[in-house]
C-alpha cells in the first residue's frame, strides 16, 4: 500500500474528534474567510470543501445541526436549494466546468465524514479531471490553492447576489 504524507488533516482530524461538530464550529466562529465560509443565508451556508474532491468543491450546509433529511423544515430545503443554485451559478461563471455532480452523503457508510451534520455537496467536472493519478496512485491533484479560489467565488459572489 503507497501513503501520502498529510500531516496538515491532523488539524480536522482533531476537531472532530475534540470539539464536537467542525460544522457547526467554523459557523459559530463567524470567521468566514478563515474558514472559507462563501455565504450565510437565513437558514445554510456555503462553505469550500478544505479536502475537496476536485477544485471548487462546496458545500451547502443548514446552520440548524441535524442528521436527517426528513427532519429539514420547508424554509430550510427551500433556501438550501436556493443556496445550490446560487453556487452552481457561481461556479459556472468563475470557472466553467462542463458539468457537476450534486448530492448527499447520508450515513457513513454511504461515505459522509460528518454524518452527524446533513450538507449537499457541489462539485464541478471537467472533460479529463480524472487522470492516471488516481487510477494509479490512489491520488488525486487538485491545481488551485483554497484562498485563491475563495478570493475568486468570494467576489464573484458579491457582484451577482
Amino acid at each position: 500500500m503507497n501513503k501520502l504524507w498529510a500531516p496538515w488533516r491532523i488539524e480536522y482530524i482533531n476537531q472532530i474528534k475534540n470539539k464536537g461538530c467542525i460544522l457547526c464550529n467554523i459557523l459559530k466562529e463567524k470567521q468566514d474567510k478563515k474558514n472559507f465560509i462563501l455565504f450565510r443565508s437565513n437558514y445554510c451556508f456555503a462553505v469550500l470543501n478544505t479536502y475537496p474532491y476536485n477544485n471548487g468543491h462546496i458545500m451547502i450546509v443548514p446552520n440548524r445541526h441535524i442528521k436527517s433529511l426528513e427532519k429539514l423544515k420547508d424554509n430550510e430545503l427551500l433556501d438550501m436549494n436556493k443556496s445550490l443554485i446560487k453556487i452552481k451559478s457561481t461556479l459556472k461563471r468563475t470557472l466553467n466546468p462542463g458539468g457537476f455532480n450534486i448530492g448527499m452523503n447520508i450515513g457513513s457508510i454511504a461515505g459522509a465524514g460528518i454524518d452527524k451534520h446533513l450538507h449537499m455537496h457541489i462539485v464541478p467536472r471537467w472533460q479529463g479531471d480524472t487522470n492516471f493519478m488516481p487510477v494509479l496512485t490512489n491520488t488525486k491533484i487538485i491545481s488551485q490553492s483554497l484562498k485563491e479560489l475563495y478570493i475568486l467565488l468570494k467576489k464573484e459572489i458579491i457582484h451577482h447576489p
